[in-house]
């Protein structure tokens, strides 16, 4: 008898079928590490705008000028911000919470500073000190308050219940 060179059908078989479970795994593998790629870039593209929008924040807060119009869901003042010419100029500005998100209008256009929020509340700090109070209303042709507490209600997450507590000091009087 003569052995004959080659693979017998059940040999064909189960190597194909080791290729094909090999090149699966490799797929879920490589599609897992993408996924995770994108997961991570999503997170630091939401960290980036949160930041930008805190930064953008108090950039207005320390340039602001009265007249202020302090409300509880909305406030509207002048602030100094960057013009389309490359210099700073007093534009109007009015932040409060719409179709769940936080907007600040800058002149009639609109700018997004953060989303999934359901409800803003302002306070203003009268004075100095320990014994100092936080009014919900503060509306002056000629003064702003000392600082503003912005209460964020919703945060952005699916936690309904989480409320972010912003602190934002006003530039000083005089």
């Amino acid at each position: 008898m003569r052995k004959r060179g080659g693979f017998t059908l059940v040999e064909v078989m189960v190597a194909m079928t080791v290729a094909a479970v090999v090149i699966v795994a490799a797929h879920q593998l490589f599609t897992g590490v993408a996924d995770g790629s994108k997961a991570v870039t999503n997170a630091r593209e939401s960290l980036d705008r949160g930041s930008n929008a805190r930064r953008w924040l108090k950039a207005a807060f320390l340039s602001l000028e009265p007249p202020f119009d302090g409300r509880s869901g909305r406030v509207t003042f002048t602030s100094w911000q960057l013009t389309p010419g490359g210099w700073f100029g007093p534009e109007l500005v009015t932040l409060s919470a719409e179709q769940h998100r936080l907007l600040a209008t800058v002149s009639g256009q609109p700018l997004g500073l953060g989303a999934g929020i359901n409800d803003v509340a302002f306070d203003y700090l009268l004075e100095p000190g320990a014994d100092s109070k936080w009014v919900r209303e503060w509306v002056s042709p000629v003064s702003a308050p000392l600082a503003i507490r912005l209460r964020i209600a919703g945060c952005g997450r699916r936690d309904a219940g989480c409320v972010d507590t912003l602190l934002f000091l006003v530039k000083e009087r005089g």
